[in-house]
């Protein structure tokens, strides 16, 4: 069975209701009646049986500006043929055209001092290379400004990585092979991807959760269900888990304390290494982060120049990245790590707008941001400046009123399932019945925090 278009929708920001409807003729022969049922609920939603059959959300992530201009600009300098097949938008694919042009101006890659990584004539006829200084100049102002652009691909490239990371964890690092092993683990994997990568909305009340009631359907078609006491006084049955159940994939976007007791120790402990040197690449990517603002720390609240979106998506990587650090160490029983070495949450900026609109509904600051701020920064523990041990964590939870384990903030996360509620149309977090309506005030910058371009209907 080809789940190719299944498999693509781990990498894109699909509608959950789409996905459901590309389940429903792949698993069709084998849901039970309550099960397509229940499916169905999200399907029926889906884009291409609602009435606009249009989004004006973006299907995809961001991807990162490619050099397609730069590198043709420098070719075409340098008399040069880009090489069929080169993609602009790979930054290993521009780095390598930049070295084959880099050895042509006698230079290596990287070295773009204007002052001393020039060759002056005499080091250019040395080098056999036969150009006048303002032509030599004017060549080398174009690699330097190429590699320029090929840093902010690769600033932008990570800036997306940790993006998606925050929303599902590692399931875009699946291959096609390991997803498409098993039809009713791919089903679940694709589909609780999709609600992951649902936007945040504009709102004082919480977000959606993401295991809703389809996802906990599809889930159970994997790894069996135990009915209740009640239940089985009623006649229920308990099911076993799916002998065919891929849980190394499951792993990567829901390692679930149930589903990481499944995996084999050896898959334990990959899983363990991959996210323990993810925390500790956005420990240095938040410090770097961190030193080039001021923010204030003891409220979160953002203000004018704070690069806030660059800092909320590495918080929200920082945090999914700890979550399943956390979940590793108690399935793996080493929980006694945290007793030395427990990072702690990274708490997002929030706007002023929706501070305020907390206290007007009379609801104080986060509790989380007390303990955030009474705690050592995460990169400071990496680095060795600091430490940071169970029971401090637990001292500042205290001092803040929060459940240390309940809150998430020693041990894994617990969660319920919740109802499948249509993902609703949002133009920056604000929900907007019209999709077209919400395209338009998309294009003219409304709820964007930026100068609005005001409509004018006689004109549009």
């Amino acid at each position: 069975m080809n789940l190719r278009a299944l498999y693509d929708t781990l990498r894109q920001r699909r509608r959950p209701e789409d996905v459901a409807d590309m389940l429903l003729p792949l698993l069709q022969d084998k849901l039970t009646g309550q099960q397509s049922l229940t499916l169905r609920k999200a399907a029926n939603h889906s884009l291409r049986r609602s009435v606009w059959q249009y989004s004006a959300m973006a299907s995809i992530f961001r991807p990162p500006q490619g050099a397609d201009r730069q590198v043709r600009k420098t070719a075409e300098l340098f008399a040069q043929v880009p090489p069929p097949g080169l993609r602009y938008d790979v930054p290993a694919d521009v780095e390598a055209f930049l070295k084959k042009v880099n050895p042509l101006l006698g230079k290596q890659l990287g070295h773009n001092n204007y002052l001393t990584d020039r060759l002056d004539r005499a080091a250019r006829a040395a080098s056999g290379i036969d150009l006048p200084k303002r032509q030599y100049n004017k060549l080398f102002r174009s690699v330097r400004h190429l590699e320029e652009k090929l840093q902010t691909m690769l600033a932008e490239q990570r800036r997306a990585e940790f993006e998606q990371v925050a929303k599902h964890g590692l399931a875009h690092e699946l291959s096609y092979e390991v997803f498409a092993q098993d039809l009713d683990s791919a089903a679940f994997v694709a589909y609780y991807t999709a609600r992951c990568n649902m936007r945040s909305e504009f709102t004082i009340a919480g977000q959606q959760r993401a295991y809703d009631e389809v996802a906990d359907m599809l889930f159970r078609r994997c790894s069996g269900r135990q009915p209740s006491t009640l239940a089985r006084w009623l006649g229920a049955t308990p099911s076993p888990p799916a002998a065919t159940a891929n849980w190394w994939a499951i792993a990567h976007v829901y390692p679930a304390p149930e589903v990481l007791a499944l995996l084999t120790s050896e898959q334990q402990g990959e899983l363990l290494g991959r996210w323990t040197s993810l925390l500790q690449e956005l420990a240095g990517y938040l410090h770097g982060i961190w030193s080039q603002n001021s923010f204030q720390r003891d409220s979160m609240i953002v203000k004018r120049g704070d690069d806030s979106s660059t800092w909320n998506a590495a918080a929200g990587s920082w945090n999914k990245t700890r979550d399943n650090w956390i979940n590793l160490l108690y399935a793996l029983g080493m929980e006694f790590v945290l007793e030395e070495m427990c990072f702690g949450k990274v708490l997002r900026l929030m706007a002023a707008d929706v501070v305020a609109w907390h206290h007007r509904a009379g609801q104080g600051l986060d509790p989380n941001t007390q303990v955030w701020a009474a705690l050592p920064l995460p990169w400071e523990v990496f680095l060795g400046t600091a430490t940071c041990t169970r029971a401090q964590v637990a001292s500042a939870c205290r001092q803040a009123g929060l459940d240390p384990l309940k809150s998430g903030w020693l041990a894994p996360r617990p969660h319920g399932v919740v109802p499948f509620r249509p993902t609703p149309e949002l133009v920056h977090g604000v929900s907007v019945t019209n999709p077209y309506l919400a395209a338009v005030l998309k294009r003219h910058r409304y709820f964007s925090g930026k100068p609005v371009l005001p409509l004018r209907p006689e004109v549009n």
